[in-house]
């Protein structure tokens, strides 16, 4: 099976945040390159539904059955990778990620994860954080796609407006510094 790429270049991905209680799963991509949730692209004749439980197994060790599907984002979400991390000897050529993400609960109060279930582990730790933070912990060219999907998903995760404040942080990590890459997001 392959990925799926569309004619402009960027690959259809899920994103996929993972709550407990009020906090969201992070993990730290092997070898200590950051912060980020799980996500991965999606495989031809695959939903995008059907990949985010895939990518969940694969990544962590969480099965479909251990969480419950609260949404997802009513559109894709799409990133622009920057020149360097633009693989030009790859076909066909990548040049971003559409994203469609998906809010999930855990059902069970102890879960264990396991990040050896691939030949090469995205993750090789995890914490708990609070629903802002990840925007703050990702890398800079997908903090605008962060900042998008959990304004939007928080209206799911925290139903009546009880959705965590926006932290000091937010307007310096979501715009300053970050311009170009907030600007090549688009639905």
């Amino acid at each position: 099976m392959s990925d799926v790429i569309d004619p402009d270049g960027f690959r259809a991905n899920v994103g996929i945040v993972l709550m407990h209680g009020r906090q969201v799963f992070l993990g730290r991509r092997t070898g200590g390159r950051g912060w980020q949730f799980p996500q991965g692209g999606v495989r031809q004749g695959e939903t995008p539904e059907e990949a985010a439980y895939r990518e969940l197994a694969e990544e962590i060790g969480v099965e479909q059955g251990s969480v419950e599907l609260l949404g997802s984002t009513a559109e894709w979400l799409r990133y622009r990778l920057p020149p360097r991390y633009i693989r030009r000897k790859q076909q066909p050529l990548c040049v971003g990620q559409r994203q469609r993400w998906f809010l999930l609960r855990l059902v069970e109060e102890e879960v264990k994860f396991d990040f050896k279930r691939t030949a090469e582990p995205e993750f090789d730790r995890w914490r708990w954080a609070s629903w802002w933070e990840p925007v703050r912990e990702v890398i800079f060219f997908k903090r605008p796609v962060y900042a998008s999907a959990l304004t939007e998903l928080a209206a799911i995760a925290f139903p009546g407006g009880a959705s965590p404040p926006l932290p000091d942080w937010w307007d310096k990590v979501t715009t300053a510094g970050h311009r170009s890459a907030a600007a090549s997001v688009s639905r």
